[in-house]
């Protein structure tokens, strides 16, 4: 069964942990990583002949439009992220739809190809806010991967499906939530972030091999560019709990994504769920 590998194009410094700490205004002055992470990850990918899907911020293909087409070029799906890593909950209705045409339209013009996936930064389409995949379809979107079925202190609609579906306020939309495994009668992440580098290995290995041959699912991981980088620069005057989130075994990640793509069989987003609808 082929699962759908997914990365989240931001630099460390975009992280919505760090949000309090480092602000928008200061990011062209702070020194970019996401360029070379990406180049490492479009290698580490060819050696295993794998095609992913790309959640690309516009703030970021604006400044690498270079690394965008090299995405594309591989063979990769260019999908959204949104421009500037605003939580949709931070802003209104119209606000969300100007940041997804904007962010669509901005990488349809660099890619040269349509983009039909979006991901909300920090998975944050929750319940008060499911009015923004209506604004999804409205923008000509086809799938959203913003609905993580977990319980979280910052994200997370703990009850919705654990598989595509399709919500009830939309016509066509598809929602794809990371993939979570159902024990003991709750949902646990099983779909990568910072629960993969949490996890040893073989736990996670044995949740996405447990969703593909008990739930009969194809699984969603997700990772940053940043994740693979443990030379990236240290954040001051942060917290214990953002700081063990954000560093844990960064070191560790790479031979771990390396394993990862060697023991289970990947594709894109697109060529996954929307060539067989449900």
């Amino acid at each position: 069964m082929r699962n759908a590998l997914t990365i989240d194009v931001e630099d460390y410094f975009q992280v919505s942990a760090f949000a309090h700490h480092i602000a928008r205004s200061s990011w062209d002055g702070l020194p970019c990583r996401v360029e070379r992470n990406i180049d490492q990850i479009l290698a580490l990918l060819d050696k295993n002949q794998i095609k992913a899907t790309f959640f690309t911020l516009g703030w970021i293909a604006e400044r690498y439009p270079t690394m965008v087409k090299r995405i594309v070029g591989n063979g990769h799906e260019l999908a959204s992220h949104g421009h500037a890593h605003h939580r949709v909950t931070e802003l209104s209705r119209e606000q969300f739809y100007e940041d997804i045409t904007h962010s669509k339209g901005l990488l349809e013009d660099i890619a040269g190809q349509p983009v039909q996936g979006y991901r909300a930064p920090s998975f944050s389409i929750n319940n008060n806010n499911l009015w923004a995949l209506e604004c999804l379809e409205q923008a000509g979107y086809q799938y959203s991967s913003s609905v993580y079925p977990i319980k979280h202190d910052h994200y997370g609609i703990p009850n919705a499906p654990r598989f595509a579906f399709k919500p009830d306020n939309t016509k066509n939309l598809l929602e794809l939530p990371v993939t979570t495994v159902r024990l003991f009668g709750q949902n646990f992440p099983a779909g990568g972030g910072g629960y993969f580098r949490l996890w040893p290995y073989v736990v996670s290995r044995w949740f996405l091999q447990r969703v593909n041959k008990i739930d009969g699912q194809p699984a969603i991981f997700y990772f940053h560019p940043w994740e693979i980088d443990p030379d990236q620069p240290r954040q001051t005057g942060i917290g214990f709990k953002t700081r063990f989130r954000h560093y844990l075994n960064l070191d560790r990640m790479e031979k771990r994504l390396d394993s990862l793509t060697q023991h289970f069989k990947w594709g894109r987003m697109d060529q996954i769920f929307l060539q067989q609808q449900i």
